[in-house]
């Protein structure tokens, strides 16, 4: 009897230990930067809606479309939408990730997409955390092992307030994410 007690004990000690150094299902909430390519890096702020994980463009680098580009000095729009109707759309506060959950064994947000404005492709899509500041985001077509990684950093508090995306001590998620007109 003291024996299977011990090895309660140490179960639950080794159960315990285990989760506290893995994420939380809110880890991944706040701003994340996504990495520069043509058209600039974009600020993405994921949100958590009732257990669902969703990121919307709260910044783009080159908001607006140089003097070489098919609307030059006009705000950047979802051109290449498949959708006639929502080719007017900003991509200044354009859903980018949707519903996503959280898999605590796996330590990843699964079963969300991901929705590229540069091609107006939607794609499954996965993601995880290497490091409290650094997230791994992976879109693909069918099975993961068809698609591509990206690495987005965390935002730190001092460069939202200079880009006045937040106020000083505002938290992470003060609010829903803007809705997307679809």
């Amino acid at each position: 009897m003291k024996k299977l007690a011990i090895t309660a004990i140490v179960i639950v000690f080794a159960a315990t230990t285990a989760l506290a150094g893995s994420p939380g299902a809110d880890a991944v909430v706040g701003y994340w930067k996504t990495e520069p390519d043509p058209d600039g890096a974009a600020i993405i702020r994921i949100v958590d809606n009732g257990g669902r994980f969703d990121g919307t463009i709260v910044w783009l680098e080159k908001p607006i479309y140089g003097p070489d580009e098919e609307r030059p000095g006009k705000p950047k729009v979802d051109l290449d939408n498949p959708d006639p109707e929502l080719r007017e759309r900003p991509l200044l506060g354009l859903r980018l990730l949707e519903g996503f959950t959280f898999d605590a064994r796996k330590e990843q947000w699964k079963n969300g997409t991901i929705y590229d404005p540069g091609n107006g492709k939607t794609y499954k899509c996965k993601m995880w955390l290497e490091g409290p500041d650094t997230l791994k985001v992976r879109g693909f077509i069918g099975f993961s092992m068809l698609g591509r990684n990206a690495t987005w950093t965390r935002v730190p508090e001092a460069e939202l307030q200079k880009l006045g995306l937040v106020e000083s001590g505002e938290p992470e998620q003060a609010a829903e994410a803007p809705a997307t007109p679809e």
